[in-house]
């Protein structure tokens, strides 16, 4: 059969003529000149293209977001990256520096700071741009700053959006929940009068709650709501939706911590200011209970920048910045060792808690619970002490440290969060896992599979414990959030990388956002809460 028969379309062929091999000529393969590559920092430097152009050397440090302490490993390994770079806005900055300067006006906290702040925080830092990128990304880290975020208060929540947005519910006698009126709510409710300001921060307190905008600015209500003087003596005048904080509209705040007879702020500079509870020189300064007035935090922190603090049962821990490494000191009632420091004595002002430093461990985020307190290291090791009250520092048993002690049931998981309640303590791990230990109470600890052989979830856990409920949500956990006071059930709350809220516990009084039926009080196994944090 042929091409004509079959259908097919004939090929059509081209004649190639003939050539002798000899006729084809082969191009030379051109030669290159090895050249050797020499090192900018070398005493005869040679070609290096990117010394040629720095500041495409800048866009690419400035463009990864570098770690400070990789910025600094570059400034050690070669001279281009720690001589002057001739660039505004400082000539004689290096390429590593102006790259962490670079990143530093990035954050939103840096942003609005005059010159003269700035160079201020700077000294106060340890004279590096490369040591203020990392006091701001410290506090950024631990305290969920302009991230999502869930607060379970004592009876009451708050939860923030990554836009800002706030929303309340739960017990409101004090008119805690910010909507103008005292009525309880169980659904997760907007406070509107907050609308146009983006709430970066949050606490909430037995009664109180305080927010912090974006612009540095407080708002308080509820009970004992430190403010104006108006307010008057604690718990006469109740605040049912949110005021600034005149007091404070000359400290531009980033965090807030509210303690049992206290309540702690922390300025963008790293500077801590109390209200109240100052009685006998307990926080460094005599004051009474009612005082409005914030006071500064004298002593060993006056010049060390903060970065994270954290309000327990009379006592106050601070994550320091120090041009040496991270450092937690610790201030007020020493009462079940939890200040630290090998005693059971108060301490008027703030105190290095040495035992860091012993464990070789770089402190990154602290809790103060109740009656205890504890630590994530850089390394992923976590440490507890205080009172040992129903296994809640997870050793094993229930005595008391005096001294950070680490955990060394998670031995073999790397911690990125912590938090602590009322002898509780959860443990976030790096892959979204979640731990906890401590007292059962009100099924606070989500460990519903039979806990103690005979299905008592409300069972004591003395060792860490996976929380085998919350893996059922096929989401990694990035924060937890749980009660943290000796007078109100406890309820917890999981907060996942995508934005869903998911809690247990205590729900009587509405605080966990889900509608109980049938006289229930509360909720063994993780819901999802009706709201979208992302």
């Amino acid at each position: 059969m042929d091409a004509t028969t079959s259908g097919t379309p004939a090929i059509q062929y081209h004649n190639i003529p003939d050539q002798p091999i000899t006729a084809i000529i082969v191009a030379p393969v051109p030669t290159f000149q090895r050249n050797q590559r020499h090192c900018f920092g070398e005493s005869t430097p040679g070609e290096f293209p990117l010394a040629a152009s720095p500041s495409i050397v800048l866009h690419v440090l400035t463009a990864c977001n570098l770690d400070p302490q990789d910025l600094a490993k570059l400034e050690a390994t070669c001279s281009f990256f720690r001589q002057p770079a001739n660039f505004a806005p400082d000539y004689q900055l290096s390429i590593s520096e102006l790259a962490a300067l670079d990143m530093c006006q990035k954050r939103a906290i840096f942003k609005p700071m005059t010159e003269a702040e700035r160079q201020d925080l700077k000294q106060k830092c340890g004279g590096s741009w490369k040591l203020v990128l990392r006091f701001l990304l410290a506090g950024e880290a631990c305290c969920r700053r302009e991230n999502s975020q869930a607060i379970a208060g004592p009876g009451h929540s708050i939860a923030v959006t990554s836009k800002g947005v706030v929303y309340s519910f739960g017990s409101n006698s004090s008119g805690q929940l910010g909507h103008g009126t005292t009525e309880e709510e169980w659904r997760p409710r907007p406070i509107r009068s907050l609308q146009g300001i983006r709430i970066i921060q949050a606490a909430a307190g037995a009664g109180r709650t305080m927010l912090i905008s974006d612009a540095g600015q407080v708002y308080a209500f509820g009970k004992d709501s430190f403010g104006e003087a108006e307010y008057g003596v604690q718990g006469t005048k109740l605040v049912t939706s949110p005021q600034l904080v005149e007091s404070l509209k000359n400290i531009f705040v980033v965090q807030a911590a509210i303690g049992n007879f206290f309540t702690a702020v922390l300025s963008r500079e790293g500077r801590v200011y109390t209200f109240s509870w100052g009685n006998d020189a307990r926080l460094g300064h005599h004051t009474e209970p009612n005082d409005v007035e914030p006071h500064p935090l004298l002593g060993a922190l006056e010049n060390i920048p903060v970065v994270q603090i954290a309000a327990g049962y009379c006592y106050l821990l601070a994550l320091a910045c120090q041009p040496s490494g991270m450092a937690v000191y610790s201030v007020g009632c020493g009462l079940g060792g939890k200040l630290g420091h090998g005693s059971r004595t108060d301490e008027k002002h703030p105190r290095l808690i040495e035992q860091f430093q012993l464990l070789n461990l770089q402190p990154v985020v602290v809790a103060a619970g109740a009656w205890h307190a504890a630590v994530v290291g850089q390394d992923g090791r976590v440490c507890t002490w205080g009172w040992g009250r129903y296994g809640c520092l997870g050793h094993g048993n229930e005595e008391c440290e005096s001294v950070p002690k680490v955990v060394q049931a998670l031995n073999d998981v790397k911690a990125i969060h912590v938090a602590t309640g009322d002898y509780t303590t959860f443990v976030v791990s790096e892959d979204g896992d979640v731990y906890s230990f401590g007292c059962g109470e009100s099924a606070s600890l989500g460990h519903n599979a039979i806990a103690d052989g005979q299905g008592n979830r409300h069972a004591n856990v003395l060792t860490p414990q996976l929380v085998t409920s919350l893996k059922q949500v096929n989401e990694r956990v990035v924060q937890i959030s749980l009660t943290n006071s000796i007078y109100w059930n406890a309820h917890t709350f999981a907060l996942t990388e995508s934005g869903k809220l998911y809690a247990f516990g205590a729900g009587d009084k509405g605080q966990l956002g889900i509608e109980l039926v049938n006289n229930q009080t509360e909720r063994g196994n993780p819901e999802r809460v009706d709201i979208d944090l992302s």
